[in-house]
């Protein structure tokens, strides 16, 4: 269970999180929606511990990860994978020592600069390629992939990690309609075959109801809203977004991206432990 007790960041005058009271069950798929500015992606960061909360609490199975550092910290940001807008992927390597740079938590770093990787851990991370239609890209330099590729390679990446907690921000972003259903239809059979909990910011509207079972509306760094998709009235949907529609962000956000030609990926072999 992942407990946010009274959560804060303070950046100068800036409040980007006020006060954030969350339970988050295990296996659960939760997206995060909001205008930006509203504390999504800080909240996100203070969960992985990339950045340090002003006050309050991050806590995980009753351990206090607001405290851990050094090998523990490490540990923990294993345990809770983070998928970015940008993909985070070094694209002078092949597609296969991405995904293995994932194991980085689980060895000395200077064999892991030149690429020796254990056999176990290559057909690891060939099974999570395996998963999101990746693997034929084994070989593949990652700047030669287009971003909905790239993105998926990022989730094996974060798969290899062995974690128990998938945080993705803006994971969809940048991607055209077609990508990013691929994309929110891998994290969905991530959430559905290995019961991992899936936390996802997302821009659309439409898609946080297609794909997630809980959705939380932020708004200058509070929680305003937090239920089932149905529960996410028009008037729910002001209160999230201050607004009646009229501006150009909820219009964005209330888009829908059309799955048309893309499919939730088929039945896999979950990547073993």
């Amino acid at each position: 269970m992942l407990q946010l007790k009274n959560i804060s960041k303070e950046f100068g005058s800036t409040r980007a999180v006020d006060s954030v009271d969350l339970t988050i069950e295990p296996g659960e798929m939760i997206g995060i929606i909001g205008r930006s500015g509203a504390g999504k992606s800080t909240l996100l960061r203070l969960i992985n511990r990339l950045i340090d909360p002003s006050r309050g609490k991050v806590g995980f199975n009753g351990s206090d990860i607001s405290k851990v550092k050094g090998r523990d910290l490490r540990q923990w940001r294993s345990r809770c994978a983070m998928i970015f807008q940008q993909f985070n992927l070094v694209n002078r390597l092949d597609v296969l020592t991405n995904v293995l740079i994932g194991r980085l938590a689980y060895r000395r770093t200077l064999p892991t600069l030149v690429k020796r990787f254990t056999r176990s851990e290559k057909a690891m991370a060939i099974r999570a390629l395996e998963r999101l239609d990746m693997a034929p890209y084994a070989l593949q330099r990652a700047d030669t992939l287009s971003g909905g590729q790239q993105q998926r390679v990022a989730i094996a990446k974060a798969l290899v990690q062995e974690p128990e907690v998938v945080l993705a921000d803006e994971p969809i972003a940048s991607l055209d309609p077609h990508n990013a259903a691929k994309v929110m239809c891998a994290l969905k059979a991530i959430n559905d075959e290995d019961q991992i909990t899936v936390i996802c910011n997302l821009h659309h509207l439409n898609t946080a109801r297609s794909y997630c079972r809980r959705i939380i509306g932020m708004a200058y760094g509070r929680i305003v809203f937090d239920g089932p998709p149905e529960a996410l009235t028009t008037a729910e949907v002001q209160k999230v977004y201050g607004t009646d529609g009229e501006d150009e962000e909820i219009r964005r956000a209330l888009e829908h991206i059309s799955d048309e030609g893309a499919s939730c990926f088929p039945e896999a072999a979950v990547v073993s432990t």
